[in-house]
């Protein structure tokens, strides 16, 4: 990822000197457990950690030459370990220790998305209360459509965040797993139980049946939940992205003191955060795409997903974790105008309330069709001419005579149920009793 969109902690698990760390992490665990087995001398494992160095320039210099860097890893340990590095890999194929630090490295990364998550749904949770009593009109289509609180929006995100946790902590119990089983996932030359000791020691599960390498679905799956929660991100932007319109102007992403919103034209204020998270969540979809090409190999494998891996697991896991980063930001400085949202409220001129007219109607002994028709009618004359919803519906000699003029007055002025969106936010466990 470029370094525009990239944060340090997340970039730092995915260097190539963490991505050798985790090899050894590996190499060191599987002779960890051959030496409690028996099968190495204890001795020889703690000259072996002490001894072993290994730096990505040298791993580099090796690879130029033998086109293979697991082989250019093990070269460089073995040139400072000595003889006894004739313990190090034994019985193992490239695989097992680059799919096992795979899952290793994922692990880290997860760490870092969950906290992200967590924040936001703090944020988000926070705002919900905030706006609970914050009136603003309602849209289906894009269209005026009825009343609601402003609060319920960010409850809504909250909501699909706690679902998205929930579904982190699910696919990693699916994708955090390593494996031994040789090259061809037959322990040739290793033993189910040697693999369940390193994962124990390595903290990460055991996949039950492997070929050469761990199923691809797993990573696939992972990297689809990146892309669906980036959608959600996407979701939030596209929205603020609207009440930022100049037609709209209820809500606007932070603005800096300095910060300046186009070249030609001084007055504006563009959406550019919201709209950088719209383009990233593009990327995240292609990375899951990708993922998902990665599932069908060769017989028990081919590494024709590993080129592809190299570039969308690093760059999936920084862009969503800069786009979580940034729609912390966005929420907790977004800039909410109630009075606005009063006057938007307030430009129908009564339409929000054609709802409650029809239920009126049907509930006085006319049929729904019947009732829809006059509603209907009075509606369409106060889009056309300007008028108000009361006075075209006073015209309706039918509406007038069933309902009675005194009532409509009543039956127009319109709120949200803010009695209904508080017990929304006590099920979601925003609003405490």
């Amino acid at each position: 990822m470029i370094e525009r969109y990239t944060r340090e902690p997340m970039a730092r698990v995915w260097t190539e000197q963490a991505r050798f760390e985790n090899w050894w992490k590996v190499e060191l665990a599987v002779l960890e457990a051959r030496a409690a087995r028996g099968e190495v001398p204890a001795d020889a494992v703690e000259r072996i950690r002490n001894s072993a160095r290994f730096t990505v320039e040298e791993i580099h210099e090796i690879e130029a030459d033998v086109q293979h860097d697991v082989i250019a890893f093990l070269t460089v340990v073995a040139k400072h370990v000595g003889s006894e590095s004739r313990y190090v890999h034994q019985g193992l194929t490239s695989s097992d220790v680059v799919d096992t630090a795979f899952a290793l490295q994922i692990k880290q990364a997860s760490r870092l998305l969950l906290d992200d998550v967590a924040a936001l749904r703090v944020i988000l949770a926070r705002r919900a209360l905030e706006f609970r009593r914050t009136p603003v009109v309602g849209r289906t289509h894009g269209v005026h459509a009825e009343p609601t609180v402003f609060g319920l929006k960010f409850a809504l995100w909250a909501d699909e965040f706690a679902r998205h946790e929930k579904r982190f902590f699910e696919a990693l119990d699916r994708v955090l797993v390593g494996k031994l089983s040789g090259a061809v996932g037959n322990y040739g030359h290793t033993d189910p139980d040697l693999e369940d000791a390193v994962m124990e020691r390595l903290d990460i599960g055991t996949a039950p049946i492997s070929s050469q390498i761990v199923g691809r679905e797993r990573h696939a799956e992972f990297l689809s939940l990146l892309a669906l929660i980036g959608t959600t991100v996407e979701k939030i932007a596209t929205e603020i992205r609207h009440l930022q319109r100049t037609e709209v102007g209820e809500a606007f992403e932070p603005f800096g003191q300095k910060q300046k919103g186009s070249s030609a034209m001084p007055h504006k204020r563009n959406p550019i955060l919201c709209e950088r998270l719209c383009g990233l969540a593009r990327l995240l979809r292609g990375y899951a795409m990708t993922g998902l090409e990665n599932v069908a190999l060769w017989h028990e494998r081919d590494i024709s997903h590993s080129s592809a891996e190299r570039v969308i697991f690093p760059d999936a896991c920084i862009a969503l974790d800069y786009m979580l980063h940034v729609l912390i930001r966005v929420l907790d400085g977004l800039e909410v105008h109630p009075e606005r949202m009063q006057q938007n409220f307030n430009q129908t001129r009564g339409l929000l309330a054609s709802e409650r007219v029809l239920l009126a109607l049907t509930e006085s002994g006319w049929t729904r069709e019947e009732a829809y028709a006059h509603v209907q009618r009075a509606a369409r004359a106060v889009q056309a001419d300007g008028t108000m919803f009361l006075d075209e519906l006073l015209k309706d000699k039918d509406v007038t005579a069933l309902l009675g003029r005194e009532r409509l007055p009543g039956l127009l002025h319109v709120e949200p149920r803010y009695d209904m969106a508080d017990r929304v936010l006590r099920r979601l466990g925003i609003l405490e009793d």
